[in-house]
């Protein structure tokens, strides 16, 4: 690409921008780059002064910094460190502290000189932190500045805990934490309440006299906030818009943190492109919904001012472009997600044949299935196919410490009514209590505990899917070991989910799985779950033939929906259905009201559901199609 073209392509862009494939492959060329400072300063017998960040985002750098030392020699005894934030108040020995996540992810592999790690103190008195941030800025000065600043992204735009409202000129100092920033880390806590509502931070006007600053972001989770720092006005509500003023800043990106960028998102709105059937449909939809108009009433003029003149005259007239984009999204519409028997198929999202379908939905958590894709699962019961569902996790975490409580009460007082020995219930009543009473923050519950919480989930399970029509034989609990050993483990293996689902495949030979592709779950668990499903399904096409005429369709829906464009398969739901979803729903009751870990949503599940569904009817009705109550979305994944 030329220069030229590569400005154009990026004029949207306020600083310089790298994407790569996936963050291995980027985090790698990070690590590269800071081990050429540290040998260089060898080199000339100075010091190489490296500015780190915590989080998730840069362990695979550290992970590629610790190969790099053992497999290839590289040194770090002339390396200083200082370090970011820090949580406070905070010990430095707790299982949250940076200082833990440092030793644990870097330091305690590499030759380092322990006198040369530098990070913010959580333990100070208050009135020593003033001081304390003083000395930390003239310690950093002392060494001619930073050689190089890695920094991540927060939702909020904070860079390191520099939240919204921060100054650009901010030195090290105490700071409020966002709320939005105290979520993101609940999981790691145990839940928001155990958060520190503060942190010492280097400011921003320090992290800007640094003599490299990169900025790392993965997964499509920040692809928003990415966009505003890159793309966006330099505001304080975001601070990382601040880095638009500094001429030795670098984003570091994999693809899906960029995917909302221009170029990447609407690059017809920045060069000539090569429009296959997809990009075709992506742009008329985001047309249509720019003009506010149906898809066919959009216009040549429409097409010619919104960046779209190429397609126009590439394969216009627009209106048969129109017609072609309107008949392909019609086409997506189905009322029956098996396959409608004896019809053609030609095009329609699923095969006619079989005419009875054996499925398996797959639901990472007890209520993934009713609350993404409870009216396709009750409609695949109520007409007629072999459904079953297979409950991935126990989703023992997700329950609250008192509902276990009351449980364990109601088995005592309903074997006193007849007059059985309650002496083992009545001591294990008294552990828990004991326990939850000293529980720390995100401390792993008892087994016992986590059996009893277990069950609970699977009560509600088990209700929920008999009320959607499934025998007792077609529920699955599959209680995937992993989910509770990454409560102890940082890494585990994966084989043993992987060949269990193996045999439950096989054992229902499916024509359709339904997975979970909701990888915007802030906990992980759904992509881990993908993950296992798509290994398992993978291993046996080699040597299963009915493989071959399995169809995995993906669903989302608890966190976020597909965008229209990305929709193969829509199932309307009528308002009656939708009250049959939704009763699915509250049969989960520890998850309702309140659940544990509620992410940052602070509607309830069923309505998150509800009001998801309805907003892709009323875009489906907006781009001229019928207008349904709701409609649940699919999305065929090809393995």
């Amino acid at each position: 690409m030329s220069r030229l073209n590569l400005l154009e392509e990026t004029r949207f862009e306020k600083l310089a921008v790298k994407v790569f494939v996936n963050q291995l492959e980027a985090s790698k060329v990070v690590a590269r780059r800071i081990a050429d400072i540290i040998v260089k300063k060898q080199k000339a017998g100075e010091k190489a002064v490296l500015g780190l960040a915590t989080g998730v985002t840069p362990i695979n750098v550290y992970k590629e910094l610790i190969r790099l030392h053992k497999e290839e020699g590289l040194s770090f005894k002339n390396v200083v460190t200082f370090n970011l934030d820090e949580y406070y108040p905070m010990k430095a020995d707790a299982v949250q502290s940076y200082v833990t996540f440092m030793n644990e992810n870097l330091f305690d592999h590499i030759d380092i000189d322990r006198a040369n790690i530098h990070i913010p103190d959580g333990t100070l008195l208050r009135e020593d932190i003033e001081a304390f941030c003083l000395a930390y800025e003239q310690k950093i000065s002392t060494y001619d500045g930073l050689d190089i600043q890695l920094l991540g992204i927060g939702r909020t735009g904070h860079i390191g805990f520099n939240e919204p409202g921060s100054a650009p000129n901010s030195g090290t100092r105490l700071v409020t934490l966002d709320d939005l920033t105290r979520r993101d880390a609940s999981r790691d806590f145990g839940g928001k309440a155990n958060v520190p509502t503060k942190a010492i931070t280097m400011g921003i006007g320090t992290i800007f006299k640094a003599k490299e600053i990169i900025l790392m972001a993965w997964n499509a989770k920040k692809a928003s906030i990415v966009k505003k720092a890159v793309e966006g006005e330099i505001s304080s509500e975001v601070p990382a818009t601040y880095l638009q003023l500094s001429d030795h800043v670098e984003f570091v990106l994999d693809e899906d943190a960029a995917s909302e960028l221009t170029r990447f998102n609407t690059p017809w709105l920045v060069k000539d492109c090569y429009w296959d059937e997809n990009l075709i449909k992506k742009a008329v939809i985001w047309l249509a919904k720019t003009v506010n108009k149906p898809i066919l009433k959009l216009t040549e003029e429409d097409y010619n001012t919104h960046g779209m003149a190429q397609l126009a005259t590439e394969q216009g007239p627009v209106y048969n472009i129109n017609i072609n984009i309107f008949n392909k999204i019609q086409h997506t519409i189905t009322g029956w997600p098996g396959g409608k028997p004896n019809a053609d198929d030609s095009q329609r999202p699923e095969r006619s044949q079989p005419n009875k379908k054996r499925s398996v939905i797959f639901s990472p958590h007890p209520d993934d299935d009713v609350i993404s894709m409870g009216g396709t699962f009750i409609r695949l019961a109520d007409q007629g196919h072999e459904v079953h569902v297979a409950y991935q996790t126990s989703g023992n975490t997700a329950v609250w410490d008192d509902d276990a409580l009351r449980y364990v009460e109601f088995s005592i007082d309903l074997a006193k009514s007849e007059g059985r020995d309650t002496t083992e219930q009545e001591s294990l009543y008294m552990q828990m209590r004991s326990f939850f009473q000293s529980k720390l923050p995100n401390q792993a519950d008892t087994k016992a505990i986590q059996t009893i919480k277990g069950l609970i989930r699977k009560g509600e399970a088990i209700a929920g899917a008999r009320f959607a029509g499934l025998p007792d034989n077609n529920i699955h609990f599959q209680n995937l070991p992993f989910y509770d050993r990454l409560k102890t483990q940082k890494a585990v293996s994966y084989e043993d989910d992987i060949v269990q689902t193996m045999a439950l495949l096989n054992t229902v030979k499916p024509h359709q799985v339904f997975a979970a592709g909701d990888f915007a779950d802030p906990h992980g668990t759904h992509k881990v779950c993908f993950n296992i499903v798509y290994q398992a399904l993978i291993r046996l096409k080699a040597t299963e033939d009915w493989v071959k005429d399995c169809w995995l369709w993906l669903y989302r829906g608890a966190w976020h929906e597909f965008e229209i464009h990305e929709i193969e398969m829509a199932v309307p739901l009528s308002p009656e259905e939708v009250k049959r979803k939704r009763l699915a729903i509250f049969k989960h009751q520890s998850q309702k009201d309140m659940p544990v870990f509620p992410g940052d949503d602070a509607r309830e599940f069923w309505v998150r559901a509800e009001e998801r569904t309805c907003e892709t009817a009323k875009a489906y009705d907006g781009l001229g199609l019928a207008n349904y109550e709701a409609i649940e979305a699919f999305k065929r994944w090809e393995f």
